[in-house]
């Protein structure tokens, strides 16, 4: 039987925690996490879920999809409407990489600090 675990958080490494959060925070509405820092940052889901960002020295961004700097894991985000949810992410700093390879089912974005992040249809 398996183990009986809830998800409480993820963490991402990063160079500005607090940017990165300002970066989701504006992104999902979810509200700061009360302990942040410089160091750490994070920003809160109503259930209590909590997305991290924690300061590493000489962090490099994943360089996705080429694998030199492999991404290690992404966020999924399930929105409403592809084309709206990807415009308001670019104007809030993220990216687009050229390479999609979800065609019209999702896309792949790239948070401030480089983390890819796909967006899937509702």
């Amino acid at each position: 039987m398996p183990l009986q675990m809830k998800l409480t958080a993820v963490a991402l490494d990063c160079a500005d925690p607090e940017a990165l959060a300002a970066f989701y925070r504006q992104a999902t509405g979810f509200e700061p996490h009360p302990k942040s820092n410089a160091d750490f940052a994070g920003v809160t889901r109503e259930d209590g879920l909590v997305i991290g960002f924690q300061r590493v020295a000489d962090y490099r961004a994943p360089q996705w999809p080429d694998q030199t700097v492999p991404q290690q894991f992404h966020l999924d985000f399930e929105v409403d409407d592809l084309d709206e949810a990807e415009a308001l992410l670019l104007a809030l700093g993220a990216n687009k990489p050229e390479h999609q390879p979800g065609g019209d089912r999702w896309r792949v974005l790239t948070d401030p600090a480089g983390h890819p992040f796909c967006l899937t249809r509702a």
